[in-house]
C-alpha cells in the first residue's frame, strides 16, 4: 500500500514528541483521529505503507520494555522505515559512555527519528535540544510517557465515544508512574473527570495542584467510575518501604470483582503492563468481560503509527 494515514493535512505542528504536557486539544485530538484510521490499516492483510519509505527510525532504550520497543519497531516498520533497534547491553553505553556521546554517535548516522526510553526525568528533553532529528519520548522517569496516554485515550474514545464529564480512575502507584502523569494530563485536557487512588506514600507530593480528585481508598475512589485504570507497582523505582506487603497491598488496593462491582456496570478495566497478577489485579477481573488491557496492547502499534507520520510530516524534504 502505497497511501499515508493521513488524507488531509495531520494537524499537529510539532517537531518532536517529549510529553502530553504541551500539546493542546487539538494536538492530542489530531494524533487520536490519525491513529483511528491506522487500526483499519493493521486489521486488514496488507499492512504495509510507504510513508517512511527512505526514512531511518532508531529504537534508543536505555530501560528494557520488550512491550513499548516491539510496538514501536512494528509501528516503524508498518510504515515502511527502516528500523534499528538499540540495546544498551549491547552497547557502548556499558562502557561508560555518556547519553550525549551516545546521542551524537548517532546523530552522525543520520537517522530521522529517534525514538527514546531513559531511567532519567529529562533525559529525552535533553537529547532532542542535541540532535537534529525527531524525538520520541518512550518513557523517561517517572516524568512522562506520551505515547501510553495516547493510546489509553484512543482505547477509550472508541469505547466511550466522548470524554466530557467521564469519570477515569487512576489507581495505584501514582507516586512513581510516568504513565500516570501522561494521563492525567491528556484526559483533562479532553474534558474528562480524572480520579487518583492510592495509599499516602504512592501519592507524589503536590498532586492537588493537578486539579485531581484524590482518594485513599479504593472503594470510594472506583465508585461510579466510568474506567478503571490500574498501574503496576514499581518496585524497581522504589528507595525504602512504601507498602507493608505485597499481601497488604492487593487486599486494600488490588482490583479485584468485588471492588469493581462498585463503578458503574459498563466501566472499562484498564492496565498499562505488565501486569502483576495477584498485586494490583486480580486475574478474574484481568481476563474478564470488561478488560481492555489486549486492546490497549493493539492500540499502541496505532498510536505509534501515527506519532511517527505526524514527525515525519515536518521532517526536511518530506
Amino acid at each position: 500500500m502505497t497511501s499515508a494515514l493521513a488524507t488531509s493535512p495531520i494537524g499537529f505542528a510539532h517537531r518532536h514528541l517529549l510529553g502530553i504536557e504541551g500539546l493542546s486539544r487539538f494536538d492530542i485530538e489530531a494524533l487520536l483521529d490519525l491513529s483511528d484510521k491506522a487500526v483499519e490499516v493493521n486489521r486488514q492483510v496488507e499492512k504495509k505503507l510507504s510513508t517512511l519509505r527512505g526514512r531511518t527510525q532508531v529504537n534508543l532504550f536505555f530501560e528494557a520494555s520488550t512491550r513499548t520497543q516491539s510496538s514501536f519497531e512494528l509501528a516503524g516498520k508498518r510504515l515502511g522505515a527502516d528500523v534499528m533497534n538499540m540495546s544498551v547491553g549491547s552497547s557502548s553505553v556499558k562502557k561508560g559512555e555518556t547519553l550525549l556521546d551516545t546521542a551524537m554517535t548517532l546523530h552522525a548516522m543520520r537517522p530521522d527519528i529517534l525514538v527514546v526510553r531513559h531511567h532519567s526525568s529529562g533525559a529525552v528533553d535533553l537529547l532532542a535540544r542535541k540532535v537534529g532529528c525527531s524525538v520520541v519520548n518512550a518513557g523517561d522517569g517517572s516524568h512522562e510517557h506520551p505515547t501510553q496516554a495516547l493510546l489509553d485515550a484512543l482505547t477509550i474514545r472508541r469505547h466511550k465515544g466522548s470524554f466530557e464529564n467521564l469519570v477515569v480512575a487512576i489507581c495505584g502507584d501514582v507516586a512513581h508512574s510516568r504513565v500516570a502523569r501522561s494521563n492525567i494530563i491528556c484526559l483533562q485536557a479532553l474534558g474528562a473527570r480524572v480520579r487518583v487512588i492510592a495509599p499516602s506514600t504512592l501519592l507524589p507530593t503536590g498532586i492537588d495542584r493537578f486539579g485531581v480528585e484524590v482518594y485513599r481508598d479504593l472503594r470510594e475512589g472506583i465508585r461510579g467510575a466510568d474506567v478503571v485504570m490500574m498501574l503496576r507497582l514499581q518496585r524497581e523505582r522504589m528507595n525504602g518501604a512504601y507498602v507493608p506487603s505485597v499481601r497488604e497491598y492487593f487486599r486494600y488496593f488490588g482490583l479485584d470483582a468485588e471492588k469493581l462491582a462498585l463503578a458503574a456496570p459498563d466501566a472499562l478495566v484498564m492496565h498499562p503492563g505488565p501486569m502483576n497478577r495477584g498485586v494490583e489485579i486480580d486475574s478474574e477481573v484481568a481476563d474478564g468481560a470488561q478488560s481492555v488491557i489486549t486492546e490497549q496492547v493493539e492500540m499502541g502499534v496505532a498510536v505509534r503509527m501515527a506519532v511517527l507520520e505526524a514527525l515525519a510530516a515536518h521532517l526536511p524534504n518530506a
